[in-house]
This record gives C-alpha cells, structure tokens and sequence, in this order.
C-alpha cells in the first residue's frame, strides 16, 4: 500500500474509511510485483492496481466486503481457477491478495504519511497464519525503532529486524517465521512493504549523449545528477530534466556525495584526466552499477591505466564498459535505452537476449531474501 501513500494519507486526513488490497505473492507471468494495492474507500472511489486490469474487478468487490465485515481476506487467483476467465487472470500466472481495512490504525497512518514524505520506513503486517493476528502490523523505521504490535514483543523483535533488513535493501518481500517461533504454535507470514527513497543515477560528462541517459533515468525512477568539470557545458539550460547539474571534478563530487548500494554511475566523458580518478573510487565503493562509456580501444587503455594506479582484478570486473547492451545504438537516445537496458538487466538479473524463442522467466529478480525461515528472538 506504500505504492500509493500520497493518496491514502490524504483519505486518512480527510477521515475516510477505507480498505486496501494488497499483493502478497506472485507466481509465473503475474503483471503486478508485491507490494502493488488498490484501495476502495467506503463511496466506492478506487485508486491503484494490484494486476493491470487482470482482476480489479473482483478484488475491488472484495474489498468493499472487507469494508462491510471488518475482516481482513487472503485471496489467491490464477489460471488455474475455475473463473480464470471470469476475472481475468488469462496470462498463466498466480497472484495471492491480502485485502484488510487500513484506515483508523496509527501505525499505518504513520507509515502512510512517512512514505508520503519521501522518508524511509517499512510495513510489516501479518497476512497468513491465527485469524485473530491477520493484519496486525508494525512501523518500522531506518533507525530501527518500531511502534505497533504483532501480539508479541518478542515476535515484534524479530519482525522489526526482518523487516529493517528489508528496509535497507529497499526491498519489498514476505518473510515466513516457523511454529516454533511465532508463539502461537502457528506458522506466520509476513508482508514486509518497504518505502525508500528514490536510487540515484550519477551521470558524469556534460556530453551530448548524457541529456538523453539523464531523461531516462528520470523515466526510470532514479534521481539524476549531472556532474561536469566545465562550467561552460554543464548547465541547467542543457539539462532541464536532471534533478541536479553539478560543476566539480567527477572524482571529488563522487568523495562528497551521499551514495549507497541503490546508486547507478554511468560514466560519460571517455577523458583518461576525468575518468580515471572517477573510476579508481567508483570501482571501490559498494555501489549498484558502474559502466563507462567509451570504444574498446579506449576501454582497454582505462584498464590499463586502473591497473597502474593499483585496482585488482576483481575491482575492474565491476566496470560495465563499453556500457550498454548491443541494441546496434547509434543516436543519443538509443544509446541511452542500451545503457538503461544493461542497468535494468543487471537490477533483475535479466539476460539481454530477445523473449522470442528464449526459455528464460519473463519476470525475474537477481536476488531475493524473501519466503525464507526465520526463528523469532
């Protein structure tokens, strides 16, 4: 539900009642990632999505019963199910929904207006296990202090670490807490919705083809940056869509700047004076991504000249470059969707090749901490 914490922290200011349904867990070629929810309120206004269309219509009608009762729902749809067809569901995939009625809860509210803000903080709610704990949820915030209760301060202990590791990898994921821990003699799953915010992208060279990785980056969802030596290139006239245009030494903003392991670097001045100091900090700090662009003859003498100033073997294997896949880019704004394409494939650990033939997933993560087991504390 912190997808659309703007609204619904208005509908909580304003007083309204409503309910939001949530996805919890997807499988197969599923539209909607967890975390995605629409909420209904109690005139029947909707807002969000949890499928792409696929089933709004029965999710919505759920959650004006969930409205009516009080009860909080775990719904699983599929193709599979007898009324695929009615609802929608026709792609193959499996989507489970938690509907619950948000509204009148603090901690929610709380979480709702901090997310609103741009601040960091995670929901965690119990979705599976006793009917008498659905729901129940925590705030948890990045300093790790949490208000609200599961029904346990020990289980809220564990939940609030499992949700603060979440939190930090700006990751949203269930986590699964065994019958021996959950002191209730019921496994419990957990929903743990996190909100961050934005990643940046760093994009150094004032060059022609960095207005166009600068676009979209923004259309990615990254803040941007744009940070050049030269005062007489780097400008906002020439970068109106960057969030920032900076004139400093790559290398000494780069020491300056708040970074971590969402930041994206894409490197575009293919100068040896500018780039290599950029890249000698770059490739030692625990960042996302780090590509260069730049010809192969070009990439060769950088390495080389990393090589000299004392990068191991495995700093360099971290360098993207020349970055970008093959998409046969020649423009700046094809070159930018190949840069934007290698950034996306190695966030999700996607392989680059054409869908068409190919028997890799549709939808894929590069990693995940979610569904494992964990003992409460």
């Amino acid at each position: 539900m912190l997808d659309i914490a703007d609204e619904l922290h208005r509908w909580c200011e304003q007083g309204r009642s409503f309910a939001v349904a949530t996805v919890v867990a997807v499988g197969g070629s599923a539209p909607r990632q967890p975390g995605a929810a629409l909420a209904v309120d109690a005139d029947g206004t909707a807002v969000g999505s949890v499928s792409g269309g696929c089933v709004e219509g029965a999710v919505y009608d759920l959650c004006q019963e969930v409205l009516e009762t009080g009860e909080p729902v775990l719904q699983r749809f599929g193709y599979s199910d007898d009324d695929a067809f009615v609802v929608g569901l026709t792609c193959g995939g499996v989507i489970d929904i938690f509907i619950q009625r948000v509204s009148g809860r603090p901690e929610f509210t709380a979480a709702l207006a901090a997310a609103g803000a741009g601040a960091a903080a995670a929901v965690a709610r119990i979705v599976e296990g006793p009917a008498e704990l659905l729901g129940r949820g925590l705030l948890i915030r990045s300093d790790g202090s949490y208000d609200g209760t599961l029904g346990d301060p020990e289980l809220d202990r564990t939940a609030s670490g499992e949700a603060g590791a979440l939190l930090e990898a700006g990751r949203t994921a269930t986590a699964h807490i065994g019958a021996d821990g959950s002191r209730c003699g019921e496994p419990l799953t957990l929903l743990v919705e996190s909100s961050v915010p934005p990643p940046r992208m760093l994009v150094f060279g004032a060059i022609d083809f960095a207005a166009a990785v600068v676009r979209i980056g923004k259309f990615l969802g990254y803040r941007v940056t744009l940070c050049d030596a030269r005062p007489v290139f780097a400008t906002r006239a020439r970068f109106p869509d960057a969030d920032e245009v900076v004139v400093s030494w790559p290398h000494r903003y780069l020491e300056s700047t708040e970074v971590d392991g969402r930041t994206v670097i894409c490197v575009l001045t293919h100068d040896a004076k500018f780039d290599v100091p950029l890249l000698e900090r770059a490739l030692r700090m625990p960042l996302a991504f780090v590509g260069a662009m730049g010809s192969r003859r070009t990439h060769q003498s950088r390495l080389q000249r990393l090589r000299d100033i004392g990068l191991t073997e495995l700093e360099l294997a971290r360098l993207r470059s020349p970055i970008g896949l093959d998409l046969g880019a020649r423009t700046p704004e094809e070159t930018a969707l190949s840069i934007a394409a290698e950034i996306v494939a190695d966030r999700r650990g996607g392989t680059g090749v054409p869908l068409t033939g190919a028997h890799t997933p549709i939808h894929h993560d590069a990693a995940s901490p979610a569904g494992r087991v964990v003992p409460a504390a």
